[in-house]
């Protein structure tokens, strides 16, 4: 028998993308957390607990003698949607299969994985089972095949699901992992579950696999929270769950209460976070609830940090693909969700609530509070040419009625076994890939450039954009949160440092932005054309006459009071 004190266990985070659960970084899953949490929980001591992202393994080779060294090494990942990553690059299959020949002690693999492999992480893609040459697949809970196989001395373990007792335990004590992160503590955002499961069974959707909804209590997550704090950790997002209005009830209908146990406790033990967002919120719940789902969503809106985005799953707005694929929302359904949220969460820090929702140039400089976010499916059962019309009709609505969406998403389908779609495959999404192209481009080019308009006007200030990269002269950031805004902001400016911006111009699916306040005294050509209003001549002028006192010693037509700063000035 393995003494687990003695074992070394190395894991291999190859990042997750589920439709309920996202690990790619900035983002840290729940997955290895609750896997060192199990294997803390069989008796090895977290000292001999070693953690790497596949990107870590990728930029340093020496870090792969952790993997080969170790007594288990355990790989997880998977995606279960398709998705583009700035913060990460999830691995191939080809990278999977050389840690398992790589590891010299025994190989586990466990996650989403164990839905299916394709060719590469995309959509329009079937996908298959495959055991990546791994000694051991965890066809159930990943953190329970580890607690298993290390409590049999490594001799195997039974394909099953955690309880809710097991997940209290290793929620907790497996938080310490988020440390051995490479962006903590400033640049990492912890994915929190609240429940696992869906009460509906969409045809092409993984989560129903995981059974009915299963809550876990506030105290519960609050605690998980509280250790991650002390850990370092000071950004959280709950997107574990298929819907969070429906968190502590009966898996449909809305419980304020525990919404206000929940966001109340994280705010108690968490007390200076820095990001609390969500992501998923089922349109039907607030369709059918509007006053109970109203409430929540005030309950979240006055607890959470600016910039929060309900991703919707509307999917498809065709009458014929919703029947042929069991979507539980219509259209009608949804724009009236979409109108709620924005009324009882699309409010700015600095107004009234009850004056959202405000998007005009006079409204507070900062991100509402909570706005939707439309999902938009293709390639799925009954998809015809008209499919493509009725999501652009309804998009228009939304905008035409005044109404704001954080974001659209629109992707093509992953056909996975178990799933309704496995039967269909990927042949929809293939055979209307270039009809799919040409309505993704006018979706960006007639909404999705105004819309951000709407949501982020001239003069928005977004705290804490974190600089990622450079391209074509330009330095791109994003703040940390749900579906974060791309920043482009004019120069290369030092990396992996963060500022505040603010907004100057748009386009399909990203802004422009200027250091926020911009000194006007020492600010560059570039960055003072990208002002509204200020043109090449007038922003040489601002460059020959300074310093300035104030703004207004500019003088002119455009107003440079809400942009701009003359900290540079000497008193003497």
């Amino acid at each position: 028998m393995i003494d687990p004190a003695e074992l070394s266990v190395t894991l291999v985070d190859g990042y997750v993308d589920e439709p309920a659960h996202f690990g790619v970084p900035p983002y840290i899953s729940t997955y290895p957390r609750f896997t060192a949490g199990a294997l803390v929980d069989a008796g090895v001591p977290e000292a001999q607990i070693t953690y790497h992202t596949i990107d870590e393994l990728r930029e340093d080779r020496q870090k792969w003698a952790d993997v080969a060294d170790a007594d288990l090494m355990i790989y997880i990942g998977g995606m279960t949607v398709p998705g583009k990553y700035v913060g990460g690059t999830p691995a191939e299959p080809d990278e999977v299969r050389e840690l398992a020949w790589v590891a010299e002690g025994t190989s586990l693999m466990g996650g989403p994985i164990r839905f299916g492999v394709g060719d590469e992480n995309a959509g329009g893609m079937d996908m298959e089972r495959k055991d990546l040459d791994y000694d051991f697949v965890a066809k159930g809970d990943i953190e329970a095949a580890a607690y298993d196989l290390v409590d049999s001395g490594l001799e195997g373990f039974g394909n099953r699901m955690r309880d809710n007792d097991e997940l209290d335990r290793w929620a907790a004590s497996g938080a310490f992992v988020v440390e051995q992160h490479p962006n903590h503590p400033d640049y990492l955002i912890c994915e929190m579950e609240t429940s696992r499961g869906c009460a509906y069974r969409c045809s092409f959707c993984t989560e129903p696999l995981y059974g009915n909804p299963a809550f876990r209590t506030a105290d519960s997550v609050v605690k998980e929270v509280e250790n991650l704090y002390e850990r370092g950790a000071r950004h959280f997002r709950l997107g574990r769950q298929a819907d969070i209005l429906a968190f502590g009830g009966d898996g449909e209908a809305p419980n304020p209460d525990a919404l206000r146990r929940l966001y109340g406790g994280i705010r108690e033990v968490a007390p200076n976070l820095g990001t609390l967002h969500l992501d998923n919120m089922n349109p039907i719940t607030i369709a059918k609830w509007p006053e109970k789902s109203k409430e929540g969503i005030r309950i979240i809106a006055e607890h959470n940090t600016p910039g929060d985005t309900a991703a919707f799953g509307l999917e498809s707005a065709d009458p014929l693909v919703q029947e042929e694929n069991n979507l539980n929302v219509s259209a009608e359904e949804c724009f009236e969700a979409v109108r709620i949220v924005n009324e009882a969460g699309g409010w700015r820090p600095g107004e009234d609530p009850a004056d959202a929702p405000t998007f005009d140039d006079a409204a507070p400089d900062r991100l509402p509070k909570l706005l939707p976010g439309i999902n938009l499916l293709h390639g799925l059962k009954g998809e015809r040419e008209e499919t493509f019309q009725h999501n652009k009709e309804f998009l228009h609505r939304v905008y035409d009625e005044g109404l704001m969406v954080r974001r659209i998403n629109i992707r093509q389908v992953m056909a996975f076994d178990g799933t309704e779609m496995s039967e269909t495959g990927a042949q929809i999404a293939k055979d209307h890939k270039k009809l799919f192209k040409k309505y993704k481009k006018e979706v960006r080019e007639e909404i999705d450039r105004p819309m951000l308009r709407r949501v982020t006007p001239p003069g928005t200030v977004l705290e804490d954009v974190h600089l990622e990269y450079h391209q074509d002269g330009k330095t791109f950031g994003r703040q940390l949160g749900t579906y974060p805004l791309l920043v482009g902001i004019p120069g290369e400016r030092e990396l992996e440092q963060t500022i505040d911006v603010s907004i100057v111009d748009y386009g399909y699916r990203s802004v422009t932005g200027v250091p926020f306040p911009l000194d006007l005294n020492a600010a560059s050509m570039d960055e003072l054309t990208s002002i509204p209003g200020v043109g090449k001549q007038t922003a040489g002028n601002i460059i020959v006459n300074r310093p300035y006192e104030s703004a207004t010693d500019v003088g002119g037509d455009v107003d440079l009071s809400k942009f701009t700063t003359t900290p540079s000035v000497s008193s003497d």
